[in-house]
């Protein structure tokens, strides 16, 4: 049952109650994490996913079934990434959102000039993903994320419940302590949609003009934004 209070509640109130459960569910299991956030929020709680794979989306229907999943679509996204968006749709018992900027690729090019995903990727990516994504949260409490801690040193404390000081919501990382093996054996075990690209040596999967395949040695995020000195679109920082 929802906790109606959390809608009563200040912001103040509501970065209380994110700092004492990041604490108390630190070594709660991903199911636990949700289950304290659906019951918490009911629907005013979203998924938030890239749609590089669907683990969050599956292990949040399990514990609110037609969970809202919040899908951006900048325009830019491999063809690979929209059939998987469209896969979860079909297949998952989930209710898929899907965010669009206000400006379309050929707008903006009008606007900015082409390519502006080279020239100024930190505006283009406030454009198209910050910017829709703050939109599309307005009417939700509570949002949750697949970020990992092993994913790159820019995400090592990221909390399993904390405060998003920018949208003034809590923030959920219920597979904050997850490893890539921890993911992989949750997709074989309960064969869960991921993004085909991750078998075409794509460790995180972005836009196509600003994702590449990792190397040897290299972290997940090592593909993203390569040799521009970025390493988040701006939605996590």
């Amino acid at each position: 049952m929802t906790d109606t209070r959390t809608e009563e509640r200040t912001a103040g109130e509501l970065e209380e109650l994110a700092g004492r459960a990041g604490r108390e569910l630190e070594h709660a299991s991903a199911p636990e994490i949700l289950r304290w956030a659906t019951d918490t929020f009911g629907k005013r709680f979203c998924v938030t996913s890239s749609m590089e794979d669907a683990v969050v989306a599956h292990l949040a229907s399990r514990a609110l079934p037609g969970v809202d999943v919040v899908f951006l679509d900048t325009g830019y996204h491999f063809p690979e990434t929209i059939g998987t968006r469209d896969a979860v749709e079909a297949v998952m018992d989930v209710n898929v959102i899907t965010l669009t900027p206000r400006q379309s690729v050929a707008e903006q090019d009008a606007e900015h000039g082409p390519g502006l995903h080279d020239r100024d990727p930190d505006l283009c990516c406030k454009l198209r993903k910050v910017k829709p994504l703050e939109e599309g949260l307005s009417s939700y409490t509570a949002w949750a994320t697949g970020l990992r801690r092993d994913e790159s040193p820019t995400r090592a404390n990221t909390p399993v419940v904390g405060w998003d000081e920018k949208r003034q919501k809590v923030k959920i990382s219920p597979i904050a302590r997850w490893t890539q093996d921890d993911v992989d054996a949750y997709v074989a075990e309960h064969g869960v949609l991921t993004n085909p690209l991750l078998m075409d040596g794509y460790a995180s999967v972005g836009c196509a003009p600003c994702t590449r395949r990792v190397l040897e040695g290299e972290d997940a995020r090592a593909g993203r934004w390569a040799g521009r000195g970025k390493t988040e679109c701006g939605l996590h920082d």
